[in-house]
């Protein structure tokens, strides 16, 4: 079952804390003025990634709860998001301009713009998911509805973890959605074969059959969108491109890193 809305953890444990800005001479304000930003556009980031959740959530619990006001929230929360990518990018580029970072930090501000145009991508989704809903809602309620929520389960956990992973810093979990992610995968499939059995069946509901696949295929996208986050948190992290590689390559490719840096640790 869908669970009812709760105070979610990308809201309490993964908000970056804003420390007090160092003394003030002029290096320790320039230092503690790109610190600032620094951390507002990564809270910046981690807000966008709460009301995405919340939008997902709304979209499916008002389908499944015959809730038409939970999927309006969803719709009308998408542009909030759209507003927070857009000064997510504005800061990013301030910051470049003002600071040329350079290491860590410059990869901090490009993953962050990378992260959030990945949560914009999975609200659009969310929304998309919204609009369905509320034209599902029209007909009377049918059991196949229900076929959405082991996918949507799939596809939530998917986020939350890939978030984790980004704020975190946690490259472990990162490579570990590649695993999710098929998981994910295997269940849509055998989602949209049972819908397609039922389209022959039922030639009543081919209509609301139909949304019900497109909402499915949906929810798989949030899954690609968050291994596209997972893999954005490991170039932050590790300074390593692991996109196209898959869960192997990832993987050994920074295990062979790890082992590298003991080697020089060593000598």
């Amino acid at each position: 079952m869908i669970p009812q809305r709760k105070k979610s953890h990308l809201d309490e444990g993964l908000a970056v804390k804003v420390d007090p800005p160092p003394a003030m001479t002029d290096s320790a304000h320039i230092l503690g003025s790109f610190e600032h930003a620094l951390r507002e556009a990564r809270n910046g980031v981690v807000r966008m990634a709460s009301i995405a959740e919340q939008n997902l959530q709304h979209a499916v619990r008002g389908l499944l709860s015959r809730n038409a006001d939970l999927c309006n929230e969803a719709i009308a929360e998408e542009e909030e998001v759209n507003q927070l990518e857009r000064r997510i990018d504005a800061e990013s580029f301030e910051i470049l301009m003002r600071y040329n970072p350079v290491a860590g930090d410059l990869r901090e501000i490009i993953t962050g713009m990378k992260v959030a145009n990945n949560i914009e991508r999975i609200s659009d989704e969310a929304r998309s998911i919204a609009r369905r809903a509320r034209k599902l809602l029209k007909h009377p309620e049918f059991s196949e509805m229900h076929l959405i929520e082991p996918v949507y389960e799939k596809a939530a956990a998917l986020l939350k973890d890939s978030i984790r992973a980004y704020v975190e810093r946690n490259t472990d979990l990162a490579v570990s959605l590649y695993a999710k992610d098929l998981e994910l995968d295997e269940v849509h499939r055998e989602v949209i074969r049972e819908l397609g059995k039922r389209m022959d069946k039922e030639s009543g509901q081919v209509k609301q059959l139909l949304h019900l696949i497109f909402i499915v295929r949906s929810l798989e996208r949030v899954g690609d969108h968050a291994v596209n986050i997972g893999e954005d948190a490991v170039f932050l992290i590790n300074a390593e491109d692991i996109r196209h590689l898959g869960a192997k390559k990832a993987a050994k490719k920074l295990a062979e890193e790890r082992a590298a840096e003991s080697g020089e640790g060593l000598v």
